[in-house]
């Protein structure tokens, strides 16, 4: 099951729902389409299935990060930094919720994981952010959901605009120094927008 999640997640992020093909994911993991039924109950169930594990795999790296063991400002700063990587190191994750943003989350609202799994990542921003609080270096005020929102708007243009912001501002952005200075720039603007 782990390798036709692996294939379908690429087919998917690269096809779309519409444009993926159930036969394309068989061949490649030399299995049937009829297994790949018996497994996940139809194509979209598949799909969800797909939706899962990658918020499953982004959130238990996430969980991994060790904030409570820095201070605010640092924790913070390893969170940001962690999800602009994440999301340039993971171009499927970023292409399989934006096709499901085209879906209006018809299949994400079919699951019931996708909603716990993504409890822990608003904790987690949660705390650093009550803690930058109670140490008086963050200022008050601040949703943690829309803390989140604006870290992952800021993290998932650099995968979703990259190419057409490339060819339109003529800029290499996949040069490594172009994407160490739009970390470091996401991540200052981030601590800037919350310090005192």
């Amino acid at each position: 099951m782990a390798d036709i999640l692996e294939v379908a997640t690429h087919e998917f992020s690269e096809k779309g729902l519409a444009g993926a093909r159930i036969d394309v994911i068989a061949d490649a993991t030399r299995t049937s389409k009829r297994m790949i039924y018996y497994y996940f109950g139809s194509k979209e169930g598949l799909y969800v299935a797909v939706l899962e594990e990658a918020y499953r795999r982004i959130r238990s790296i996430e969980t991994d990060l060790q904030l409570d063991d820095l201070g605010p400002v640092e924790a913070l700063r390893r969170l940001v930094a962690f999800t602009v990587d994440y999301q340039l190191a993971n171009p499927d994750f970023v292409r399989l919720v934006m096709t499901e943003n085209i879906h209006r989350g018809e299949y994400i609202a079919r699951s019931k994981a996708i909603q716990k799994l993504n409890v822990p990542a608003i904790d987690a921003v949660r705390k650093v952010y009550e803690r930058g609080l109670a140490e008086g270096v963050f200022r008050a005020g601040i949703d943690a959901v829309d803390l989140h929102m604006s870290i992952s708007a800021l993290s998932v243009f650099n995968v979703a605009n990259k190419h057409t912001f490339a060819l339109i501002f003529k800029r290499d952005l996949d040069a490594p120094e172009a994407i160490a200075a739009r970390r470091e720039s996401i991540v200052e603007m981030v601590v800037r927008f919350l310090r005192k």
